[in-house]
């Protein structure tokens, strides 16, 4: 019996035989077409015209969060820019399937080199381009295995595509060597409500027809179990089931302290779901669906029709709204898309906003405008507002009063750079209330790239040094009786959710197929726990040691 560690996502544990993803396809040969450009074009273009509606029609089926990804993919197949490059290669003698390799492989280096949004989508690119030669030569693109029996994934990394329309019923769990809390399979892991463990390096050593356990509470994937373990992982399982399907409860400790548990939401049709899942209002919703794939920024009616759909679905409850967090990592031709060699650390969030402010402006109108109609009509939701990407005192100001000029009631910024972070006191003496997000916070505490192999280690948001900026920002909340939430994929955890209400976290957001197990942990422990559980954090030195050590003093009774 061996282990294998990672990453869990979740509380769930599962079994079964393994069943590897198969390797991508070797590099086209280099030989000169022997049909001439004319017919290589032509299938080229076919091939990628072919593949682009594949995806779409694939992202119609999946819905959410996936269809978001896989419209982008399509996308990206069509792009002018790559077809000129494949054209090129075609008119130099190039096979359609050798210029489609190259010309996705230079766009995918320079994605890479760019970081940020752009950077997440270079393997996306990757999984196009297999798709695209896999076509013009007639074989099956790589992708999920079928046994023809229930299995346990087992995959470098998962491409959206394949994570979209994954058979839930053959599907036991998934085990990725690569990636981290932050990447796509872990997110639509969340979003599925699939057992999963990411990062576990060791996973590359797993074979087909092995008999493994995935335990996403302990991170862990035990190769060859007795029959003992495989008793007590399904016994788990059976428990885990079983307080999934329990009735929901608000969100609160074990002594009765409340923490209303929020859903991270992309799009208002998803409110139906989020709320039969047990949210109780939206902690995270993110506005860019309505801006990154318009030519010019949508209008003021258009953006107050889709908000009053939200608050609509929402009504009586919390709907925390990010504004437009986008610039030169998400480029937008009537916002920002001059390129920049660093665009994490460029015009973006609130930065962006506020060099077109009339695009600032006309999104506070609309969502003000929003508010007011539904609350006529007695379908109102309480809103607040928060901006993306604040990092000084300024910028807090500026903001707040900007919102609170345009009739928005609560207004707060979002806590994502360590500056805000450790100004937090000043921060939040100038607003209402801040946000956290964790998934970039810990991209700039660490200085690793959310989506960059070579440094997925550091992306881990347990690290101590995040930890401290929270602990931070939670303590500016309770000495000025401000609310401090989390919406970053940290309160999806449900251990590290126990720590940052022991922090001082006063809600939590997170996908909403996260919120059982939240709520599960959470009624399980009682304040002083989260307490003890978040010093023992603290104190470690390391991600691995905080994690572990908050696994322990959660599991000990509190002091009489």
């Amino acid at each position: 019996m061996t282990t294998v560690n990672g990453v869990g996502i979740g509380q769930g544990v599962a079994q079964g035989p393994v069943a590897r993803m198969a390797e991508p396809l070797p590099a086209p040969s280099d030989a000169p077409s022997t049909i001439g450009a004319d017919q290589e074009r032509e299938r080229a273009h076919e091939a990628v015209a072919a593949v682009a509606r594949e995806l779409e029609d694939r992202g119609a089926r999946a819905g959410g969060a996936a269809q978001e990804v896989l419209e982008a993919q399509a996308m990206m197949a069509e792009d002018p820019s790559l077809a000129d490059e494949v054209d090129a290669r075609l008119a130099a003698g190039k096979t359609a399937e050798r210029a489609v390799h190259e010309a996705f492989a230079t766009f995918r280096d320079t994605l890479a080199e760019m970081g940020g949004y752009l950077g997440e989508r270079a393997a996306d690119l990757d999984d196009v381009a297999q798709r695209i030669i896999a076509r013009l030569q007639g074989v099956a693109a790589p992708g999920v295995p079928a046994p023809g029996h229930p299995f346990i994934l087992v995959a470098r990394d998962l491409a959206p595509a394949d994570t979209a329309l994954l058979d839930l019923d053959q599907v036991l769990a998934l085990v990725t060597s690569d990636g981290g809390p932050t990447s796509h399979t872990a997110i639509l892991a969340r979003e599925k409500g699939i057992v999963a463990v990411v990062g576990a390096a060791g996973a590359v050593a797993l074979a087909d027809g092995q008999t493994v356990i995935v335990d996403a509470a302990t991170g862990t994937v035990v190769a060859d179990p007795t029959a003992a373990d495989l008793a007590d992982a399904a016994e788990r399982a059976r428990a885990h089931a079983a307080a999934a399907s329990a009735p929901i409860t608000p969100g609160a400790l074990a002594d009765g302290t409340p923490v209303p548990l929020l859903a991270n939401l992309g799009k208002p049709g998803d409110a139906q779901a989020a709320r039969a899942l047990g949210a109780e209002g939206v902690g995270l919703f993110r506005t860019e669906f309505l801006f990154l794939s318009a030519d010019e920024a949508p209008t003021v009616a258009a953006q107050r029709a889709e908000y009053e759909r939200l608050l609509a679905g929402f009504a009586g409850t919390k709907v925390v709204v990010r504004l437009l967090d986008a610039g030169a990592d998400k480029p937008l031709s009537f916002l920002n898309d001059s390129e920049e060699e660093n665009p994490a650390l460029g015009v973006r969030g609130l930065r962006a906003l506020r060099a077109h402010e009339n695009i600032l402006r006309d999104q506070l109108t609309a969502l003000a405008e929003a508010d007011a109609a539904t609350r006529e009509r007695g379908e109102g939701a309480d809103l607040w507002v928060m901006a993306p990407m604040v990092a000084t005192v300024e910028e807090t100001r500026y903001f707040t009063a900007l919102a609170r000029e345009h009739g928005i009631r609560t207004v707060g910024v979002m806590v994502e750079i360590p500056a805000a972070a450790l100004l937090a006191d000043r921060v939040l003496a100038v607003t209402d209330f801040a946000s956290i997000g964790t998934n970039d916070l810990t991209q700039y505490t660490m200085a690793a790239d959310r989506v960059l192999g070579p440094v997925a280690g550091f992306q881990d948001p347990w690290h101590p040094a995040v930890l401290r900026l929270v602990a931070d920002v939670g303590a500016a909340g309770r000495s000025l009786g401000k609310p401090v939430g989390i919406c970053g994929e940290a309160a999806a955890d449900p251990l590290l959710a126990l720590v940052l209400v022991g922090l001082g976290a006063t809600t939590l957001s997170m996908a909403p197929a996260a919120l059982a197990d939240v709520r599960a942990m959470l009624r399980a422990h009682t304040l002083d726990d989260a307490k003890r559980a978040a010093e023992a954090s603290l104190s470690a030195t390391d991600a691995a040691t905080a994690r572990a050590a908050a696994a322990v003093a959660s599991s000990s009774p509190t002091p009489a």
